[in-house]
């Protein structure tokens, strides 16, 4: 059984978050803590590289059927570029800016985590508590931890491949997060229990669940105690997007021919949350999204040495550079999550060691969720490749891909045909 040491640095709450601070009576937060990563130059990106930065974008929005994205790259050494593109509707609807809300999915998997880690540290968990101690009804769970939720190591099956389509045809539906589970349990388990990954949205509903009756808070309040408010992530919360300021989502679906109709996608922008809940159910935007995943990859917000330090290949053919751990996926040097949700593809990932840091949105859900990942991935090639501005040093490490590469494999994942100028 994989045990951990944890090491949690005392928070307090801030003041006037008077719910937190009833929630979390005897906790200390401190807010504001800052992600352990080289400080970002101030300069920008040179035009070369933005331009780069841009067409790959622009690129992935065309195959997958996307009006609309947000991305952010930062860089410290060299530059930063944070950017809305494209339009709320394939028909117009407004243009995109960087400041739009949107929904973080697989993001979310790591947040849960964070929490987790925060509670056992506190004593209120252990990591290797079974789930049978908080969750009733799953008597033949009685093997699986809690930390093993959270690594994906469980066994457990999924939700999302059974229920997506009902998400699509009753989007405002309010689903209850043991219904959701039990999709996830009622599929055969692959494996012992700490023995291999397999990607389980059913194991972290499980954790989130677990998390709410050990602390007897909501999901909802320890996202924001632990996670959004110590970092001081003010457009991040558990919940439904707000009635404006938000990123539109669709998915194209098959029109009456049985063709994809990539120019009028569904529009998906108000669909329910609780299909995701502590798995993908987080909202974000941007400039909190790429905060937060420094903030994973560096360690700042939860102190366990041990996180990161037994990844599990994420398949059995996957590349020897990339794996799964604590909630996270190590790419490379980079760690970080992807996935979609009705509506959205999105994908973050940070080097601890350079900062380098990529997020991404796009807002039509049709293509596989990978896409999210290969951008991050090709964004990731092109920004570690900029030349350091005045007085900076570029680091010499370089990551086991090129932008070429999974531009490629963007292309294989392509539901729509991209314009003709492209």
């Amino acid at each position: 059984m994989r045990t951990r040491s944890t090491h949690r640095r005392a928070i307090a709450v801030v003041a006037g978050a008077v719910t937190s601070a009833l929630l979390f009576a005897g906790c200390s937060f401190e807010g504001d803590i800052q992600p352990d990563v080289p400080p970002q130059t101030t300069a920008a990106f040179a035009d070369e590289t933005v331009q780069q930065l841009t067409d790959a974008v622009t690129h992935a929005m065309g195959v997958t059927g996307s009006s609309g994205a947000i991305v952010g790259v930062w860089a410290p050494w060299s530059g930063s570029w944070v950017a809305g593109l494209g339009t709320q509707r394939p028909d117009g609807g407004g243009e995109v800016t960087d400041d739009l809300v949107f929904r973080a999915g697989k993001v979310t998997r790591a947040m849960t985590c964070d929490v987790l880690f925060e509670a056992a540290a506190e004593g209120k968990v252990k990591l290797d508590d079974s789930i049978t101690e908080y969750v009733s009804g799953v008597p033949d769970l009685k093997d699986v931890t809690l930390i093993e939720l959270c690594d994906g190591t469980s066994g457990i099956g999924s939700y999302a491949g059974q229920l997506y389509s009902s998400w699509l045809s009753n989007p405002g539906r309010n689903w209850d997060p043991r219904y959701l589970a039990s999709f996830g349990l009622g599929q055969p388990r692959t494996a012992d229990p700490g023995v291999a990954y397999r990607d389980s949205d059913a194991g972290y509903v499980l954790l989130g669940l677990a998390l709410e009756r050990a602390t007897e808070a909501t999901a909802a309040d320890l996202i924001h105690g632990y996670v959004a408010d110590p970092l001081g992530l003010d457009a991040t919360a558990l919940g439904e997007l707000p009635d404006s300021g938000v990123l539109k989502g669709g998915q194209s679906v098959n029109n009456a021919e049985g063709a994809l109709d990539c120019a009028q996608p569904l529009d998906l922008t108000t669909a329910s949350s609780s299909s995701g809940f502590t798995d993908a159910g987080v909202i974000t935007d941007i400039h909190d999204l790429g905060r937060y995943v420094q903030s994973l990859a560096s360690g700042s917000l939860v102190e366990d040495d041990d996180r990161f330090n037994a990844p599990v290949a994420v398949a059995a053919d996957a590349p020897s550079w990339y794996a799964a751990d604590g909630g996270a996926l190590i790419a490379g040097s980079l760690i970080g999550q992807y996935g979609k949700v009705p509506g959205y593809i999105t994908a973050a990932f940070a080097d601890p060691a350079t900062g380098l840091t990529v997020a991404i949105v796009l807002n039509n859900s049709a293509a596989d969720a990978a896409v999210g990942e290969y951008l991050a991935w090709e964004l990731a090639a092109i920004a570690s490749k900029t030349p350091a501005t005045a007085g900076e040093t570029a680091p010499e490490a370089g990551l086991p891909w090129t932008a070429e590469q999974y531009h490629a494999a963007i292309d294989t994942l392509a539901v729509c045909t991209p314009p003709a100028s492209e």
